[in-house]
C-alpha cells in the first residue's frame, strides 16, 4: 500500500501523522510510504531521519494517548491564566502556608478528567471532580483517597463548585457527539472576575456556553469576565510528546489498514470498526447520526455493501 504523511497546516500545529520508527515497520511490512518534506522538522524529526528509519523508536520512551496529554496540559495553561498579567484573579495553584490553596473544579472524570485531576494534585490545589458515573466516582476515591473530592453531576452541584472555583476544567466527552452544555452563559456570569475555565472540549462544541475555539496563536479570551482557555488542538503545544503518543495508539491500526485493506480491517476488528463514522456517504456512528438528524446505517451493513 501506498502511504503519504501530509505536513500539518493549522495554526502552529507542528504534530506529524506518522514518526520514523512507524515509516519503518510499514516499510519493513512491504509498503511505500512518502513523507512531506519537513513535515517532522519542528519537532526534531527531520527528512533525513525519515530517509534512514534506522534507530526504531529512537529511544523514545511510551507515552500516554491524547486525552491524557490535554489533561495534563490542562491544568498547566490554567495555572499560567491565572496569573494577574494573563486577567487571571492571581492566585497560586497550591497554596503557600497561611494562604488557601487554588479550588480545582473538574466537569468529567474520564481519561481527561483524571490526569487532570493528578496534575493538579501534584500542585497541592484543592481538587473536586464532578462526573455523573458512580462508578467512576467510586474508583477515582479508590485511587487518590481523601486528596481527591468527588461529587455526583447535579445542576446544583455544578453550579455550586463552579461559582466558587478558581480554575474550572471542563473535560467531558461523549465519543462522536457534540459536548454538553453543563455551564451557562449565565452560570459563567455568577463566576468571579479572572476566574479560569480551560474547555478540552472544545473539538466537540465544548461544555461551556461561553465557549467558542481559539488558537495557539490567541489562546485566551475573556467573556462575562472569565478568562477562556479553548485552543482546539491543545496537545499540539508539546507536539512531539503528543506525536508519539498518538503513534503508539495509532500503529496497530495503520498496519492492520495496511496490511490487509481497509475493508477487511474494519469487518475482522470490531474496535477499529466501532471508530467508523462515515462510510460510502452514510453515517455510521449513532451520536454522529443523532447530532446531524440523520439516518444511521449499522457499520458492519455500511462496510460490507
Amino acid at each position: 500500500m501506498l502511504i503519504g504523511v501530509p505536513r500539518e497546516v493549522k495554526t502552529h500545529e507542528y504534530r506529524v501523522g506518522l514518526i520514523p520508527g512507524n515509516v519503518r515497520e510499514l516499510t519493513h511490512h512491504g509498503h511505500k510510504v512518502v513523507v512531506e518534506a519537513g513535515a517532522g522538522d519542528e519537532i526534531g524529526f527531520d527528512d533525513a531521519a525519515y530517509e534512514t528509519v534506522t534507530d526504531g523508536w529512537g529511544g523514545l520512551p511510551l507515552l500516554a494517548p491524547m486525552s491524557e496529554v490535554a489533561g495534563r496540559m490542562a491544568v498547566q495553561v490554567g495555572a499560567h491564566c491565572l496569573e494577574k498579567e494573563q486577567g487571571g484573579i492571581g492566585v497560586l495553584l497550591g497554596g503557600v502556608p497561611g494562604v488557601p490553596a487554588a479550588k480545582v473544579v473538574i466537569l468529567g472524570g474520564g481519561v481527561a478528567g483524571t490526569n487532570a485531576a493528578r496534575m493538579a494534585m501534584g500542585m497541592e490545589a484543592y481538587v473536586t471532580v464532578i462526573d455523573k458515573s458512580l462508578p467512576r466516582l467510586y474508583e477515582l476515591d479508590l485511587q487518590f483517597g481523601a486528596q481527591l473530592h468527588t461529587l455526583f453531576s447535579t445542576m446544583e452541584n455544578i453550579e455550586r463548585e463552579v461559582v466558587a472555583a478558581d480554575l474550572v476544567i471542563g473535560a467531558v466527552l461523549i465519543p462522536g457527539a457534540t459536548a454538553p452544555k453543563l455551564v451557562s452563559r449565565e452560570l459563567v456570569r455568577e463566576m468571579r472576575p479572572g476566574t479560569v475555565v480551560v474547555d478540552i472540549s472544545i473539538d466537540q462544541g465544548g461544555c461551556f456556553e461561553t465557549s467558542r475555539p481559539t488558537t495557539h496563536a490567541a489562546p485566551t479570551y475573556i467573556a462575562e469576565g472569565v478568562v477562556h482557555y479553548c485552543v482546539t488542538n491543545m496537545p499540539g503545544a508539546v507536539a512531539r510528546t503528543s506525536t508519539v503518543a498518538l503513534n503508539n495508539a495509532t500503529l496497530p491500526f495503520v498496519l492492520a489498514i495496511a496490511d490487509n485493506g481497509w475493508q477487511r480491517a474494519l469487518i475482522e476488528d470490531p474496535h477499529l470498526r466501532a471508530g467508523l463514522n462515515v462510510c460510502r456517504g452514510r453515517i455510521t456512528h449513532s451520536a454522529v447520526a443523532r447530532d446531524l438528524k440523520l439516518p444511521l446505517t449499522a457499520p458492519d451493513r455500511a462496510v460490507r455493501d
